[in-house]
């Protein structure tokens, strides 16, 4: 049983939820793990086709709880288990299905990083970001340094990964590292809907899609204009596909079965 993520099923949806709030969710080494364990469950069931990262309370993180997670960094340990997907997307298991992260309050360190390795990123406008490693005497180890500058440009990641500054949900817009922002009540509503709406198309055709849009990002442009059209072959050839054409000649709604 988990005790810091919960863990829910919405349809085709799975909402995980942080959900440590008397200590401003927190992450010390149960909690990591813990949100591993989620992440793989939702990467594994063949019914769940998006997720929802949020969390409960009032702040999505405060960070990590250095005084644990530092050391054992420091010595080498490995935050989360081996075989489970790795949340931060730096592992050998990566997480293959899409994934909607919901910030609100503080979003330090850790939640930043997070939501860098989300797919599509919504803040609550009482959102407060922080990379604030800087301040600590540390940098960065979990994807900011990675992947903030090719998200938002090289001088908007320096400006706040060289200072710690923190920045509100207005400044995240305009640097590209969040999508939307919206009034905090309605956070959760709007990131579950943008899920179910991704969750009603083809799974199949929405990891080719993520897998194709990763692969030139990680390997080049060239390298993924090579395996694009093996992809598309492959994807073409599905039931889903077929399913597609049929719903554009009926003028219809597709229904998609992930086959």
């Amino acid at each position: 049983m988990m005790e810091r993520i919960t863990f829910e099923k919405q349809g085709r949806v799975a909402r995980i939820g942080l959900s440590r709030a008397e200590k401003r969710n927190a992450f010390d080494l149960r909690m990591l793990r813990e949100l591993s364990r989620a992440f793989t469950d939702y990467e594994e069931d063949g019914e769940l086709w998006c997720a929802v990262l949020f969390a409960h309370g009032e702040h999505f993180t405060g960070g990590l709880e250095l005084t644990e997670v530092g050391p054992a960094v420091a010595g080498g340990a490995s935050l989360f288990p081996e075989g489970a997907v790795d949340p931060l997307g730096l592992g050998a298991r990566r997480r293959q299905k899409p994934l909607v992260v919901a910030v609100q309050g503080w979003c330090l360190t850790i939640g930043i990083e997070l939501a860098l390795a989300g797919d599509i990123r919504i803040a609550a406008d009482t959102t407060r970001f922080g990379q604030i490693e800087i301040k600590r005497g540390i940098l960065p180890f979990g994807g900011a340094t990675l992947r903030l500058p090719a998200l938002t440009g090289w001088g908007n990641a320096m400006r706040y990964l060289l200072t710690g500054d923190m920045f509100d949900a207005a400044e995240a817009l305009r640097i590209g590292l969040v999508q939307e922002v919206v009034p905090a009540g309605e956070l959760l509503e709007r990131a579950t809907g943008l899920a179910a709406r991704i969750a009603a198309q083809s799974p199949l055709g929405v990891r080719g899609t993520l897998a194709s849009a990763r692969g030139a990002m990680m390997d080049g442009f060239e390298a993924e204009v090579a395996r694009l059209p093996g992809r598309a072959r492959e994807v073409m050839g599905t039931e889903d596909a077929a399913e597609g054409v049929r719903s554009f000649v009926e003028r219809r709604e597709a229904v998609f079965k992930g086959r």
